[in-house]
């Protein structure tokens, strides 16, 4: 299985991160998509004037309302140690941007909900066993996955962002980055996207995430191009020290940063399906899941 985002988000450093995203706001920047790229997420729906946050919901396709009579507990199954989207809070209960999904969504249905950590790799196996009902885990819906489980509509993606120090100003397009170092993970998605769209751009691989920070930090680069999500949290953090700022994007093409998060159910329980995609589009639709999204993520990775 593939998890949406990068390993860059685990580990006790973030869940501090995370409680410090909890009470903190900033700007997200106005997002320009290079020619060549994905635009933007088909509906944003942001709060007054504030930062954007994803929508993958088309107000004009409303998802009817199925029958909810069959369904009177869901059983969510969801990840131990994958923060901000799930962990072990304080208590050792279930914590995190899923887990609070999970019971917004069992909230909307008007069903009970139960949600079970298990170990990552053994999620699929327990849904297809019957020991529980859905899988909220940050799983990328690909092919492969396709053959295993059914999803739901996606509801959140990962994009690919570009940073750059605060105190630069540069114009992020394919033609005026010629020259222009940028720091990217090497093997990742992110260096063959570069190396597809910025081909007059100099790359600068380094070793791991931090490495690429570093190298910003220090000035070393002009840019660095990588996880959306790992970004928002490293730039609101304490390890960023506040010298970087988001630059254009968001950069979303599937065939190199997948085609998104959705909630899986075993093959062909339609049912259960249909009434997740309509309490998904009912929260987007209320604004619940906006202000989810603002809990969690208040420099948006959008």
């Amino acid at each position: 299985m593939n998890r949406m985002c990068g390993q860059s988000l685990r580990g006790g450093v973030l869940i501090a991160a995370l409680l410090a995203a909890m009470v903190a706001a900033a700007h997200a920047q106005p997002a320009n998509p290079p020619q060549g790229a994905s635009p933007a997420p088909p509906t944003v729906n942001p709060p007054a004037d504030t930062m954007a946050v994803p929508g993958f919901w088309d107000p004009r396709r409303r998802p009817e309302r199925p029958d909810l009579s069959r369904i009177s507990i869901i059983r969510f199954l969801t990840e131990t140690d994958y923060p901000p989207f799930n962990y072990a809070g304080p208590d050792n209960a279930p914590a995190g941007f899923n887990v609070d999904l999970a019971r917004l969504i069992c909230e909307e249905i008007k069903v009970a909900c139960t949600v079970q950590m298990r170990r990552f790799d053994t999620l699929i196996g327990a849904l297809n066993s019957n020991n529980g009902d859905a899988v909220i885990a940050s799983i990328a819906e690909t092919p492969e996955m396709r053959k295993q489980v059914d999803f739901s509509d996606p509801y959140y993606r990962t994009p690919a962002r570009f940073v750059s120090r605060r105190d630069v100003e540069i114009e992020v397009r394919p033609e005026a980055l010629e020259g222009k170092k940028i720091a990217v993970v090497a093997g990742t998605a992110h260096e063959a996207y570069l190396k597809t769209l910025f081909t007059e751009a100099e790359l600068r691989p380094y070793p791991n995430a931090d490495a690429a920070h570093f190298a910003l930090k220090r000035g070393e680069v002009d840019l660095l191009f990588g996880d959306g999500i790992a970004l928002a949290f490293w730039l609101n953090g304490t390890d960023s020290g506040g010298c970087c700022a988001f630059r254009g994007g968001p950069y979303l093409e599937s065939r190199f940063f997948g085609e998104g998060v959705g909630i899986a159910v075993k093959r062909g329980n339609d049912v259960l399906r249909q009434a997740v995609n309509w309490a998904l589009f009912r929260l987007w639709e209320k604004g619940r899941f906006t202000d989810l999204w603002l809990r969690y993520f208040p420099i948006s990775p959008f």
